[in-house]
């Protein structure tokens, strides 16, 4: 038989010619293409590109290199050594206290120095009505009323009312808290209050209490509805810490308490503000900024 012969191509035609693309071998190459198996090479190796290494995030979406791993364990140990100090402490004062112990006797002779001292008495009677109800109490409800206006205006907060709330617990927790122990250890107080008709249950002190806890849920709730910057903030809490330590040394100056009383009123509030922190951090939110 004879065959028709093929006709020969000349250069110029070969050149002219498109070249096939061949299924399977250069769409292979191409993201997405049909028995890959992976977007980015043939072979099936992960690109050596930081992106193709991210594990996917929880639903599906990009992840981060490597994946992020939680606090580490020194830093929630951190977190609870503040009240676990705080309730160490109070329990060395309270058993000196019930005990009779050498501390004891030392913080009635330095009680007795400072209500002796040359400190005037009124500024001392001032600072010491700080730490009553009717004053402490009106400032934290202002303050949580502030507070919430900031946190809804700019949407902070995920439930406006849950800082009100906890600040609520907060100073339900001082008389609960502080009215079994003045009757558990029933410490008489300094001479200066015999003529009070209270003849003991001054440990710890109830006024100290009062006024760290109000004062300290008012600053919390206000840096936590605006914050601001660190040093800002480090005024504002060396402002409360000073505060405080007058309405202490008022409250001994007058002779109200003994200077045990208000470190071991100290300690208990230390641990109800550092739960009321922790809550308040839980239920504080950054939204994103809206563009415009």
């Amino acid at each position: 038989m004879n065959a028709t012969p093929r006709p020969q191509e000349t250069a110029d035609t070969a050149a002219s010619a498109l070249p096939q693309l061949r299924p399977g071998r250069a769409f292979a190459h191409t993201t997405g293409a049909s028995g890959s198996g992976h977007p980015h090479r043939s072979d099936g190796r992960p690109p050596h590109t930081p992106r193709g290494a991210r594990h996917p995030g929880p639903h599906g979406g990009p992840g981060t290199t490597p994946p992020v791993p939680g606090p580490p364990a020194w830093a929630r140990t951190r977190r609870g050594l503040f009240p676990a100090l705080c309730v160490l402490l109070l329990a060395l004062l309270t058993w000196q206290t019930a005990a009779h112990g050498p501390l004891r006797g030392l913080d009635e002779r330095l009680g007795r120095t400072v209500a002796g001292s040359g400190f005037p008495s009124g500024p001392a009677h001032v600072l010491a009505d700080l730490g009553n109800v009717t004053v402490a109490l009106p400032v934290l409800l202002a303050a949580t009323v502030l507070s919430v206006v900031i946190a809804v205006r700019a949407r902070r907060v995920r439930r406006w009312w849950r800082p009100a709330l906890g600040a609520a617990l907060a100073m339900a927790a001082v008389p609960a808290l502080v009215v079994p122990l003045k009757s558990w250890i029933g410490r008489p107080g300094p001479p200066g209050t015999a003529a009070s008709g209270v003849a003991d249950g001054f440990f710890p002190s109830g006024h100290t209490a009062t006024a760290a806890v109000a004062y300290g849920a008012a600053t919390l709730l206000l840096l936590t509805a605006h914050p601001v910057g660190r040093r800002p903030r480090a005024l504002i809490l060396c402002g409360y810490a000073l505060l405080n330590a007058g309405v202490g040394i008022g409250l001994v100056r007058c002779g109200y308490h003994w200077p045990l009383d208000v470190v071991g009123a100290w300690c208990l509030s230390g641990v109800v503000l550092w739960a009321l922190g922790l809550a308040l951090v839980r239920v504080t939110r950054t939204d994103p900024p809206s563009g415009r």
